[in-house]
């Protein structure tokens, strides 16, 4: 069994530095070889990628453009009448991809429009994901970069999330039919929605092109209190044979660096 890979998603780590090419090169100091991030469309392209290049660090996975966030948008992939705005985020988002070297976009769903119901529009919402999915495959595919889409938990985070489960996620690929274009699990959402972790890892297993860690329900440091042992799951990913990297997409409860004993116990272990 091979070991696991970290990167910090510096989103959520070193956020006491204001800048995200600040960020990289905190990350390299503490240890990580890649980095991954939502947003990083307000920082000058030039200097993230001074930083990528003099750290060595690799890039893992952006996001598309939230959209406008002010009026409530968190992506736009399966949101109707917004269709030609998700391609100019994709377009937005594959500028940074490729100064960055970034191979993979997490290309987001989007949330039920306010004054809807998740049942009156699910139909309508789904087309319109399946169809802006296919688009992007095709774009995507060229530039060698896989497209992931994450079920983000509607009972703690986002409530009017639309894709909020494996399940769902699952049945939404089947339709897209596109090899490049998989599922990023979030351990902390599928607790939350599903549990049932095992199972599910191993029944999704061959979808997932991306995986991300927090603890529940405080989203915090894996190694802190909560539900989930991730020991446990660690030596699951590792028999599964998961190769990528894993995203630390957590809020650390003190300094980052102070935080990331489990990474170097993990690490210590596998020696």
């Amino acid at each position: 069994m091979s070991s696991l890979k970290f990167c910090a998603n510096l989103s959520w780590l070193f956020s006491e530095l204001p800048d995200f090419s600040q960020r990289i090169y905190a990350a390299a100091a503490a240890g990580f070889q890649a980095v991954e991030a939502a947003w990083l469309y307000d920082s000058d392209l030039q200097e993230l990628q001074r930083a990528r290049q003099a750290t060595g660090v690799e890039v893992v996975l952006i996001n598309t453009p939230p959209g406008d966030v002010k009026s409530g948008d968190l992506g736009l992939g399966a949101v109707p009448g917004r269709e030609e705005e998700f391609r100019q985020g994709l377009d937005l988002a594959l500028e940074y991809a490729r100064a960055l070297e970034c191979k993979r976009i997490h290309l987001m769903a989007g949330r039920v429009p306010v004054g809807l119901s998740r049942p009156a529009v699910s139909k309508d919402m789904e087309a319109v994901f399946v169809q802006n999915l296919t688009y992007a495959a095709d774009l995507l595919s060229k530039e060698g970069i896989t497209g992931t889409i994450e079920p983000i938990n509607t009972r703690i985070t986002e409530p009017r999330y639309f894709l909020d489960s494996p399940h769902q996620a699952a049945a939404i690929l089947e339709k897209v039919g596109k090899p490049n274009i998989k599922l990023q699990m979030d351990i902390f959402h599928w607790q939350i929605m599903d549990g049932n972790l095992t199972e599910n890892m191993s029944k999704y297993f061959p979808l997932i092109g991306h995986v991300q860690i927090a603890q529940v329900p405080g989203r915090n440091e894996p190694d802190s209190s909560g539900e989930l042992d991730y020991s446990y799951l660690f030596s699951t990913l590792e028999k599964l044979g998961y190769q990528g990297y894993i995203g630390c997409e957590y809020k650390p409860l003190g300094s980052t660096k102070d935080g990331l004993g489990w990474m170097k116990d993990y690490c210590q272990h596998r020696k």
